[in-house]
Formats: C-alpha cells, sequence, structure tokens
C-alpha cells in the first residue's frame, strides 16, 4: 500500500513538473524580435497573458485588405520592438480559429485589437506603418508626461501626432489629471508643462496659468480651460474636447460616436471637398464653440452616401440641411428650418438651433437599420454572408419547386413519388 502512495506520488509530481515545463516553454517560446508571430488556439492565451502589450491582427488569408495591411505590420513590428516598453504584433487567421474570432467578436477583416495586460482595446486607428507606430505608442507611453521646457513641449506634441487630441497642462500638478489621464488614455495625450517662456504662452493662446490647453492638431482646433480644476467641470472639459468641433462623418470617426451621449447637430452637404462647404464648416465650428452641450457634425452626400440617405436625404434633396440626431435611430427635423441657404448661413445655424431648443421639431426615425446596426453592417461580414446565404437558399428552394412541378405534369404519380432527386445528386 506505501509503495503504491509512493508511486502515485512520483507520478503526480511528475504530471506537475511537466506542466510546469511545458508552460515555461510555451512562455519562451516567442520574444519581441521585431518579427510578426502567428497565433493559434494553442498558444494565444499563453502569449496574451505573457506579454504587456500584443497587437494582434485578426485576418483570413482570402481577405485583399489583410494582405495588403501584411507587410505594413511587418515593418511596424521592427520599430515597436525597439521602444522602451516594446510591443508585440501578432497575428491569427480567425476565418480558421473560429473559438478565437467568436470570443473576440471578430465579424469583419481584418480586425486590429491591443492587449493591454491581457485587456483588449479595440484598434481604429492609422494602417500604414509609421503612423501606426506613432499611434500604439501611446499606450506604452506614461499616462502624464512631465514637460520640463519649451523644447520638450514641442517635441512632445510632435511626438503625439496628429490623430489623438493633446491635453496641456500649464502651472499645473500632475495630480491634478492623473486620474483623468488614466481614465482617457486611449483617447488622448495628457502632459503637465512645468517650465515654460512667455513666447509659448503667447504660441498656444493663454494669458495666465494654471491652464489646460486642449489641441486637436490634425483640425488645426485650440480650446483654453482656466478652471475650476476640480473632477466634474475638469472631466467635462476634457470630454467635450476629445473631438474635434465639427466632426467629420465617415466609416472611421462613426467609430467615435460609440461613447458619445451628446445629440448631434447634423449637417448633410453635397460634396465636402467643395470651397462653400469648408465655408459653412466655418461657420458650423463657431456654433460649436458657443453650444458645447452638442456635438456638430457634416456628412457628405458624395462621400457617404449610404449612411446620409438613411435619413431620407437624396440627390434631390435641397442641400445643405441640417438635423439634429440622437446618435441611433431618433432624429429631429426643425420645422421650416432645415435647410441652409447661400445668403446668411449663420443666421440660418442660429435659427435652426433656436427652434430645436423652442421645441419645434418633428420626430423622425432613420430608414434602414439603428445606428449600431449600421456600424456593425458596415465593419462587418457576417450580416451580406447570411443574407447571401438566405438568398441563395430561397433560390434554390424556387428552382426545385419549379423542375418539381415540371417533372409532375410530363409523369404520372407513383407510390413512390416522393423520391425527388435532391440537389446533392445532380450531375453538374
Amino acid at each position: 500500500m506505501r509503495r503504491r502512495s509512493v508511486a502515485v506520488g512520483l507520478l503526480i509530481s511528475s504530471i506537475i513538473c511537466f506542466s510546469l515545463l511545458s508552460v515555461f516553454a510555451d512562455e519562451q517560446q516567442f520574444t519581441i524580435d521585431g518579427k510578426v508571430i502567428d497565433l493559434d488556439d494553442s498558444n494565444f492565451d499563453s502569449v496574451i497573458s505573457s506579454f504587456d502589450h500584443v497587437f494582434v491582427d485578426f485576418y483570413a488569408p482570402w481577405c485583399g485588405h489583410c494582405k495588403r495591411l501584411s507587410p505594413e505590420l511587418d515593418a511596424a513590428a521592427a520599430a515597436l520592438a525597439e521602444l522602451e516598453k516594446p510591443i508585440m504584433i501578432a497575428k491569427v487567421d480567425a476565418d480558421k480559429y473560429r473559438r478565437l474570432g467568436d470570443k473576440y467578436e471578430i465579424d469583419g477583416f481584418p480586425t486590429l485589437k491591443l492587449f493591454v495586460h491581457g485587456v483588449p482595446v479595440n484598434y481604429n486607428g492609422p494602417r500604414k506603418a509609421d503612423l501606426l507606430v506613432r499611434y500604439l505608442k501611446k499606450f506604452v507611453a506614461p499616462d502624464v508626461s512631465i514637460l520640463e521646457s519649451d523644447t520638450a513641449i514641442s517635441n512632445f506634441v510632435e511626438a503625439a501626432g496628429p490623430h489623438f487630441p493633446v491635453y496641456i497642462g500649464f502651472g499645473m500638478d500632475e495630480s491634478v489629471i492623473s486620474k483623468l489621464a488614466m481614465k482617457y488614455k486611449k483617447k488622448a495625450w495628457f502632459s503637465v508643462a512645468k517650465d515654460f517662456s512667455d513666447s509659448v504662452m503667447e504660441s498656444y493662446d493663454f494669458d495666465k496659468v494654471p491652464a489646460l490647453v486642449a489641441l486637436h492638431p490634425s483640425y488645426d482646433e485650440r480650446n483654453i480651460f482656466y478652471g475650476p480644476f476640480d473632477d466634474q467641470f475638469l472631466e467635462e472639459f476634457i470630454k467635450q474636447n476629445v473631438l474635434p468641433l465639427c466632426l467629420p462623418i465617415n466609416s472611421d470617426s462613426l467609430k467615435l460616436l460609440r461613447d458619445e451621449d451628446r445629440k448631434i447637430v447634423l449637417t448633410f452637404v453635397e460634396d465636402e471637398n467643395e470651397d462653400k462647404t469648408k465655408k459653412l464648416v466655418k461657420l458650423l465650428k463657431a456654433a460649436a464653440s458657443a453650444n458645447r452641450d452638442y456635438l456638430f457634425a457634416y456628412a457628405g452626400l458624395q462621400q457617404f452616401q449610404d449612411f446620409v440617405e438613411t435619413f431620407e436625404i437624396s440627390k434631390t434633396t435641397k442641400l445643405p440641411k441640417m438635423v439634429v440626431w440622437d446618435g441611433n435611430e431618433e432624429y429631429f427635423n426643425v420645422i421650416d428650418s432645415e435647410s441652409i441657404g447661400e445668403e446668411d448661413q449663420g443666421s440660418d445655424i442660429t435659427r435652426f438651433l433656436e427652434g430645436y431648443k423652442e421645441g419645434r421639431t418633428e420626430s423622425k426615425k432613420i430608414s434602414g437599420p439603428s445606428f449600431m446596426q449600421f456600424l456593425n453592417s458596415m465593419i462587418g461580414l457576417k450580416l451580406v454572408f447570411v443574407v447571401v446565404f438566405v438568398v441563395a437558399v430561397m433560390l434554390m428552394i424556387q428552382t426545385l419547386g419549379k423542375e418539381d412541378e415540371d417533372n409532375a405534369s410530363s409523369r404520372p404519380l407513383r407510390p413512390d413519388s416522393g423520391e425527388v432527386q435532391r440537389p446533392a445528386d445532380k450531375e453538374d
């Protein structure tokens, strides 16, 4: 009996040791060496839990966009591996390894996610290697960067790039914004300038300290906050400046509205690139600056027709036209104030906003799927596959039914007439 117990103990010890060695071997199998690694069901969880930052490309071999993205990821992997806190790039064939695809709700290819200490974060940034590197560097940067000179300030803004808003606290202690910096780290860069010259105050357009400056480099926008610096007012300012004053709506920016709780003053134009549209956008920005409780946005019929048409806008509609949208299914027309003329557009915008605030509105539902359904169908493939499959089945049923009718009319009924030729039995 004792020998049996000893044998069992040795067996259990051997199994434990073997398991530990296997786990150790799995962890040692991959290093951040500047190459894109392949993941599958057997190693995905181990790698994600073993490295602080893993950028994963969920792809399908047949996807053209995935093929074009692949060399960009190869180039970015080398640069990201050299960071002080390196980022690993990995890829997984989510079409083959469906369990992983389902677990992380992959419904379109390529889908990109950054795993930060094992927690996935959706990536909607640029996909060119140099921009991707600059974009991802934010996730391994300090929550709040401390800037000690004018040069450090300019270097920080340049390194941050144009894809995120930048917040710089002048004459502030980092503890004032550290909690909010952690909360909004996925959406913005945060810093505190400890030492700066009068020329910096002039270039950033603030005249006293403490001051929090919000920059949107890609939109050439700047907003200043002088307080009060308690959490409520400070967070309100940060939230309002995460997005630009007037957001152009496209397939990428539409995703940014998932977390937006303000009503959206949405203006439809014929063509975003026309000079008259650019002049109108300046007026919309001025209105947005005075009405920060709303998010202002615009969409071009030529640029984003599928989206614009869900608001019953067509090529015969008089544009520009304004609505107030709840960000999902409902929007409001303001009676007698929908269209913007060409003469005094500023007054037309003011009249529209006053009409909405006074309740002179007509509630409508978007024609088609809700915003979330539209967004999911836009970025995913499952809905397309389902529709195609259903249509194919219906056509097949109709074809088979017609063949059955033709066969039945050309021959007498027999006791075994139920033995109809099945699709799988047909000759090519």
